[in-house]
């Protein structure tokens, strides 16, 4: 590829990035969600709506630390956005699972990235999709592996 087009993709790429990060900032922390930051509806996506998961769950899915994730779930509890119960099979271990507010919450950040992926992927045909599937499957795991790159 030549050297134009890997700064052309290098540019959209650092744009692309900061253009999601902004926009969901700004379409999912509405007026109805200002008590709460961005981060904090990742991790009441993290939780999702399924079974309770316990905070070793969710702090592996997010990819930090239990000690960090308690600090977030210590405020989405006192905002009542998630519910904490120790598990009645194994009192050391704490399941999480949102309240009403939470999932509405959790539905309303879901409604954003269906948006976003429609628009990302209206009039592409079978080709194109796959395109960017595999395009999408390599830039994940390159980040997936960006620990082990020197």
């Amino acid at each position: 590829m030549a050297k134009g087009k890997n700064t052309t993709l290098n540019e959209l790429l650092v744009n692309l990035f900061n253009n999601v990060l902004d926009t969901e900032a700004k379409a999912v922390i509405t007026e109805e969600y200002k008590d709460i930051t961005n981060n904090d509806m990742h991790i009441i996506e993290a939780i999702g709506i399924g079974e309770p998961k316990n905070m070793s769950v969710i702090a592996k899915k997010l990819q930090v630390t239990v000690g960090t994730l308690t600090v977030n779930m210590n405020s989405l509890e006192k905002k009542a956005y998630i519910v904490r119960e120790r598990s009645t099979e194994d009192k050391r271990v704490v399941l999480v699972t949102l309240t009403d507010k939470g999932r509405k919450a959790f539905y309303h950040h879901r409604d954003f990235h269906k948006a976003m992926i429609r628009s990302a992927i209206k009039g592409l045909d079978e080709a194109e999709m796959n395109a960017l599937v595999s395009c999408l499957s390599k830039l994940n795991e390159f980040f997936e592996n960006a620990d082990q790159i020197k």
